[in-house]
C-alpha cells in the first residue's frame, strides 16, 4: 500500500493505479493539457473533476520540492500548489517504483513552448521576459534562491494585456531569510545560461521571430532584473527640500505593482539631504487593494483594469460621495455580475472571469470606437461572445495571434512524443534513458522610462 504525504488528505487518490509506472497509466485517468518537455515523466490526471498534475521523481527531491513548494504557498508567492508526494509504490512483480508529486493544474495557464507554437510577435516576447522579471524578483525579495532559472520551469496566464508567471519546478531550490549579492548573482548566472539555450533551441525550431536575437534576449532579462531590483531596494538621495521624492519613489514601485511596507528614512544633521531606502517591499498593491474592496482574487494587471473601471463606474454615476467600499459593492452587483451571466456555461472554461471581464472592456471600446458612441457594458458583452469568445478554443494564446497550422501531437499526454508528421522517432533523452551523456506600457521594466513619465 502506497503511502501518502499530504496537508488535505483527498481518499478519492488512494483507488488510482499506482502499481504502474506513470508512463503507463490508462488514458481514461489522463488529461492532455498543454505542458512544456520535462526530464521526468510528468501527466496531467483527472480525479473528482479536478486537474492534477503528477510527476515521477527521486524521493529525495519529490519530498524536498514539496516542502518549497508548501512554503512559497504560505509566503503568498506565484507557484503551484502543492498536494502530496506518493511513496511506497512497488510494481506487480514487488519492484520499487519511484514516488509521485502531485500538484494541483494551474487553471488557464500554459508553458512558454505552447505559446511560442501559436506564433508570439516580438512586443509578446517582451511582455513574457518582464513577467519572468518580475517572479524572479519577488522569489528573492522573500530569500528564495531558485537553483534552475528556467523558462520551462515557469506557467503564464494572462493578465489583462500582459502576462503573470508562476514557479512550476522548485527541485533545486533553497529557502534562506534573505540572500546575499553572490547568492543572487549564483541565481542570475543560471538563468542567462538556461534561458540563452532556450532562446537558441526556439531559433533553431524555427519558432522564434526573426527579429529576435537569443543572446540580447537573454541579457535583456538580466538588465530588466538588475533595473528592477535596484528599484526597489536602492537607497536615494535628495535635497533636503525635495520631500515630494519620498512620495514619488513609492508611486514608482506602486506603478510597477510592488507596495511599500516600510521605508528608512533618514535626515542630514544639516537637513541638507534626505536618503531613503524601501526597507520591505511586498508585491501585489492592486491585487490586494481590489481583493480588500470587491473580493475578487485577480492578476495584477487585471486588477489595475479592473480598479480603473470601477473608478469610471464611480465617475459615471456621480457616487463619489459613497465609501469606495460601497462602491465595489455597487460594480459587482452591477456590472462585473452581469457581464459573466452573459457567457454561457459552455464557453466559460476559454478564460477566467477576470479575464473575460478585461476582455470584454476591450470590446466594449473597439465597438464603442467604431460606433462613434458609448455602447452599453451588456451589449458589449454578448457581442464579445459571439464575435470572439464562440471562436476560440479553451486556453487559447490571445485574441490576436496569427492563425497557424495546428500539428497533431504523437502522444497527446506527453508532448516529448514529438508530432505524428514528424520524421522518424525523436532522438533518446539521456535524462529519461539514465546516461551519462493604467496598463502598464510595453516598456513596463525600462525604469528610465517610468521616471521620464513620472516627470512629465
Amino acid at each position: 500500500m502506497p503511502h501518502f504525504l499530504s496537508a488535505k488528505p483527498d481518499s478519492r487518490f488512494i483507488p488510482l493505479p499506482w502499481q504502474l509506472p506513470l508512463a503507463q497509466w490508462p488514458a481514461d485517468l489522463l488529461v492532455a493539457l498543454p505542458r512544456g518537455i520535462s526530464r521526468h515523466v510528468v501527466r496531467f490526471i483527472t480525479v473528482g473533476g479536478v486537474f492534477y498534475a503528477a510527476k515521477e521523481v527521486v524521493e529525495h527531491l519529490a519530498m524536498h520540492e514539496y516542502r518549497m513548494l508548501t512554503d512559497l504557498r504560505r509566503l503568498d508567492a506565484p507557484s503551484v500548489e502543492p498536494v502530496a508526494v506518493v511513496t511506497g509504490r512497488v510494481d506487480g512483480r514487488g519492484d520499487p517504483l519511484d514516488p509521485v508529486l502531485i500538484t494541483k493544474h494551474l487553471e488557464f495557464s500554459l508553458p512558454y513552448r505552447t505559446l511560442f507554437d501559436h506564433g508570439v510577435r516580438p512586443e509578446t516576447v517582451t511582455r513574457l521576459v518582464d513577467a519572468l522579471v518580475v517572479l524572479f524578483v519577488r522569489l528573492h525579495l522573500i530569500g528564495f534562491l531558485w537553483g534552475d532559472v528556467s523558462l520551462s520551469n515557469v506557467l503564464f496566464r494572462r493578465d489583462a494585456g500582459e502576462f503573470a508567471a508562476y514557479l512550476v519546478d522548485a527541485e533545486t531550490s533553497e529557502l534562506h531569510p534573505s540572500l546575499s549579492d553572490g547568492q543572487r548573482e549564483h541565481d542570475l548566472s543560471i538563468a542567462h545560461l538556461n534561458l540563452y539555450g532556450e532562446f537558441l533551441d526556439l531559433e533553431a525550431g524555427g519558432i522564434l521571430d526573426k527579429s529576435l536575437t537569443p543572446k540580447v534576449l537573454a541579457d535583456s532579462i538580466i538588465t530588466r532584473y538588475r533595473d528592477l531590483w535596484g528599484e526597489l531596494t536602492g537607497a536615494e538621495e535628495y535635497a533636503g527640500g525635495e520631500t515630494y521624492q519620498v512620495e514619488d519613489r513609492v508611486r514608482r514601485l506602486n506603478a510597477l505593482g510592488f507596495d511599500v511596507a516600510e521605508l528608512d528614512i533618514d535626515t542630514a544633521a544639516d537637513g541638507s539631504t534626505i536618503r531613503i531606502q524601501p526597507k520591505v517591499v511586498e508585491a501585489g498593491y492592486y491585487s490586494r487593494r481590489l481583493m480588500r474592496l470587491t473580493g475578487i482574487d485577480a492578476e495584477e494587471n487585471q486588477a489595475r483594469r479592473l480598479l480603473n473601471d470601477i473608478g469610471i463606474f464611480r465617475a459615471r454615476e456621480g457616487l463619489q460621495h459613497l465609501d469606495e467600499a460601497v462602491i465595489g459593492s455597487m460594480w459587482l452587483r452591477e456590472c462585473f455580475q452581469p457581464v459573466l451571466e452573459a457567457v454561457p456555461s459552455q464557453l466559460r472554461g476559454k478564460r477566467d472571469p477576470v479575464q473575460v471581464y478585461h476582455e470584454v472592456l476591450e470590446h466594449r471600446w473597439y465597438l464603442s470606437e467604431r460606433a462613434q458612441h458609448e455602447v452599453p457594458l451588456l451589449q458589449a458583452a454578448q457581442a464579445y461572445v459571439h464575435d470572439i469568445l464562440e471562436t476560440l478554443p479553451d486556453e487559447q494564446v490571445s485574441l490576436d495571434e496569427p492563425t497557424v497550422e495546428v500539428r497533431l501531437p504523437a502522444n497527446p499526454y506527453d508532448p516529448s512524443a514529438g508530432f505524428v508528421d514528424d520524421e522518424g522517432p525523436l532522438p533518446p533523452d539521456p535524462w529519461e534513458t539514465g546516461d551519462d551523456a493604467d496598463l502598464p506600457p510595453a516598456d513596463f521594466l525600462d525604469i528610465a522610462a517610468l521616471r521620464a513619465r513620472q516627470q512629465g
